[in-house]
Parts: C-alpha cells; structure tokens; sequence
C-alpha cells in the first residue's frame, strides 16, 4: 500500500467510523431497550455477563459466539475503565460491540479487494477504497451494525477467513470459519468455500495442462458455453476421482475438512443444524430462494449488472441460445411451481420490508410468480456473466455454495443474502468511477431512507404498547 493511499484509506475509514458513532448515538437515544430479536440475544449475553454460563434462551436459534465474544470484550474493558452497574453489558454497550465488528469489515473488505485484484493494475488506490467503502455502507449489513444481532460478527469472522484461505495459511483461515460458525451455523458452508478455493485452484492448472496437451485452443477455463460444460464436467469427475490428486487435495485442505467433519458431529449429536427453536427454522427445498438472491443482487449492483450492455447481450444470447434457455424456461416455471414456500413470518410480520415486497409484489396475483421468470433468468445471466474472469471451476464451486445457503431456508430474509452477495461482490470486476460513484450514492440513500423510516415512522399495533419500527 503506497503512503498516499494509506492516508487516504486511514482518512475515509476514520471518517465512516465517526459518522457511523453519531448515528449509533441516535439509535441508541430512540431506541433505548431491546428490539426486535435483542429480546433474546441482550437477557443472554447479560446473564453470560453475570457468569451463568448454564442458562440458555430456548427460543434462539444460533450458537453463543456473539455472546462469549461480548463478554470478553466487555468485561476487561469495564475492569480497565472502572465501570461498574448497569452500564455494563448494558444494551448500548453491547451494540457498540457491533460497531467495532463494522469497522473491522471496511478494513477487511479493502484488504480483500487488494488481493483479489492485485494483478489489475489499472485499479487505483482510490478506487479500492471507494469500493472498500461503498461494501462497507451495504444497506442489509450496515443497518444491524447499530443493533445488537449476528450478522456484523458473522461476516468479521468469515471474510477474516476468505482473507487468510487467499493468503495461503488454512489453518488460521479454518481457525476463523469455526469463529463464524459460533455466530451462525450456515457459516459452515464459507468454510467449504475456502477449501473449494484450493481446489478451484489446482483444478484450473490441472486443465490448464490438459487444455495444451491437446491443443485444444477453443475450449477455455474461463468461459462456460453448453458444449465446454460437458467436457469440464467429465474432467473434474476424472480428476476427483483419481487417488493421487485425492490425497493431494486432502494434503492441502486437512483443516477445513477437520472443521467440516466437527460440523457433522455437531450436527448428529443436535439433532439439526438449529440449536433452540427449531419449529420456525425448518429446512425445505426451497429453490425460489435462489431467484430471491438473484433479484436482490441485482437491485443493489444495478451498476454492475443492469446496463444496456448487458442486456443487449443477453437478448444476443438468446437469440444464439434458444433451445437452452426454453428449458432453463421450463425448469425455472416448474421450481416456482413445485418449491415455492411462504413462511408465517413473511405474513405475519408487517416491520420487515419482506412482509412489503412479497404483499405488493407476489401476492397481487397467482401469475406474478412465474411472470417474474422471465427476469430472473437474465438476472442469473448476468450475475454469471460478471464472474466471468474467474475460472470456471471457481464459478462452480460458489454456485454450490450458494445453492447450499439459500435454497435449505423457507423463509425470505434479506439478512441471509449478505455474505454471498459480498462474495460475488468482491470478485466481480471494478467498475468506471463514474458507476463506483452511483453504487456508494445508491447505498447512502437506501440506508438514509432505512434510518428515516426505523427512526420517525414508528407504529403501533393493536394488541401491544410497544413501538414498533420498520426494518430489513
């Protein structure tokens, strides 16, 4: 990092920390008590606090990482500071535990940026920071910063992963994925995603070798048309299954495998992947989801994704592509047909811009649902599209990933997108500053409008006293 940029970062990152620290205060001035899913997490981290390790809110549904972690930094700061009483571990000391996390993501991010695109040099240093910044403010991720929930936590501990898998030491990297699977289980599958990154690796220089063995120049790693699918597909089956490059992978992933293996410990000593309640978090095949994901990537990276470029090529490829994507058509149709579930939740609770999206949007008429298919296969082409400098075998790989997050949910909740949109965001091409510009000023508003609404435009139901508040 050249010194100017180091100032520049120091400046911007300092600068998103003090701003992010006014509204914390202002959160914290309308939003006193615990809100929402802090009903459960606050009461557990004090009683942590007070040194009763046995008791357990039956009704949360993650592992106690946000709350061992609370504690250790809370109580040696109360020690060193002479705190004493309430103020320790009380709310707002525990949400700012969150806007620590915040500021180890922007930190995180940028340095994530500079080494998956270190050999783009046409990247300058003010752009990294500006897309470090502009991921930072992601609306979803950013507004729990300000509340005492998993998420800021969740993403530290697993993009601290992805950086130390990409800098080669696993064994800190599957030291971290198990951090962030103590703050939510699914963070298992980021845990193959790394170990899928070491593979993806040996994979592409292994075909590669096979590519000039053959001298076949019309079949690349790097774009994925129908016909080159099958033969990289036959490839990697070949290659997987020969014992020598078994062992050599196993050789170069052991630890991630190790934390894997405790994963499925944990899972037939629990029961389930779900610790508490289970009876709301039931898994389902619920394939719509990955339409789901899609939609919203495309709403928070319409820079990336929703240009006239892309969708005079997508209407190329159709035209090129017919047969191909009126099956991908009838697939699609049948999953949103025979897979699509609506959790009570998403009816039921009317503070979530969920209950909103799917009352105004899916619920207007029964053939909304498939009318929108149409859009998600061009929102699934070019998300892939943008992938496209990453080998195919990376692609794959995150697909699988992906596939495993999403899918297994039934109930739509943006918070669940956050780390897989982060992951495609961090490996998809820079944009013109000019595009980099509009996505940062997007984020400001959304979140301002966010804040606005969470703040002033507080509602009542008629059952309870309680204020309510809109939120993700």
């Amino acid at each position: 990092m050249e010194r100017a940029e180091a100032y520049g970062f120091s400046g911007t990152m300092s600068g998103a920390f003090l701003l992010s620290c006014l509204l914390f205060a202002a959160v914290s001035r309308r939003q006193r008590g615990p809100y929402m899913d802090e009903v459960f997490h606050v009461p557990q981290a004090q009683a942590y606090c007070h040194g009763r390790f046995l008791q357990w809110d039956p009704m949360i549904t993650t592992l106690p990482g946000l709350y061992l972690l609370s504690v250790g930094v809370v109580k040696p700061a109360a020690w060193l500071l002479g705190w004493t009483g309430n103020v320790v571990c009380s709310v707002g000391m525990l949400r700012f535990i969150n806007l620590l996390f915040s500021a180890g993501n922007f930190y995180l991010l940028y340095l994530l940026l500079f080494k998956i695109h270190q050999k783009n040099k046409a990247v300058s240093g003010f752009q990294r920071i500006l897309s470090a910044l502009t991921l930072a403010t992601f609306p979803t991720l950013y507004f729990f910063t300000f509340l005492y929930y998993t998420d800021p936590g969740s993403v530290f501990f697993t993009l601290f992963s992805y950086l130390m898998c990409l800098y080669g030491n696993h064994k800190t990297s599957a030291l971290l994925g198990f951090c962030g699977f103590m703050f939510r289980q699914t963070n298992i599958v980021w845990t193959v995603f790394c170990a899928g990154n070491v593979v993806a690796e040996k994979l592409n220089e292994a075909w590669k070798i096979e590519l000039q063995k053959k001298k076949d120049e019309k079949i690349s790693s790097r774009k994925g048309s129908f016909s080159d699918l099958t033969r990289i597909l036959q490839f990697l089956v070949e290659y997987l299954l020969s014992p020598k490059n078994l062992v050599t992978l196993t050789a170069l992933t052991w630890p991630y495998i190790i934390l894997v293996s405790l994963f499925f410990v944990f899972v037939f000593i629990n029961g389930g992947i779900v610790v508490g309640d289970r009876s709301s978090h039931e898994a389902c095949l619920h394939f719509p989801q990955l339409f789901y994901f899609l939609s919203f990537t495309v709403f928070f990276s319409f820079p990336h994704l929703l240009t006239p470029t892309k969708i005079r090529r997508f209407l190329l490829s159709l035209q090129k592509h017919p047969v191909q994507y009126s099956l991908i058509t009838v697939i699609s149709l049948f999953l949103v047909w025979k897979f699509t579930y609506v959790h009570k939740y998403l009816l039921a609770d009317n503070r979530h811009y969920t209950f909103y999206v799917w009352r105004k949007v899916f619920q207007r008429h029964e053939l909304v649902k498939y009318l929108l298919v149409p859009f998600y296969i061009f929102a699934g082409w070019s998300f892939a599209d943008t992938l496209k400098s990453k080998s195919i075998f990376w692609i794959l790989m995150y697909f699988v990933c992906l596939l495993a997050v999403t899918v297994p949910q039934k109930l739509l909740e943006f918070r669940y997108f956050i780390l897989p949109f982060l992951i495609y965001r961090l490996n998809t091409p820079f944009l013109s500053l000019y595009r980099q510009l509009l996505e940062l000023a997007f984020y400001i508003l959304v979140n301002a409008v966010t804040f606005y609404l969470f703040l002033n435009r507080t509602f009542r139901w008629e059952n309870s006293d309680e204020v309510q508040r809109f939120m993700w």
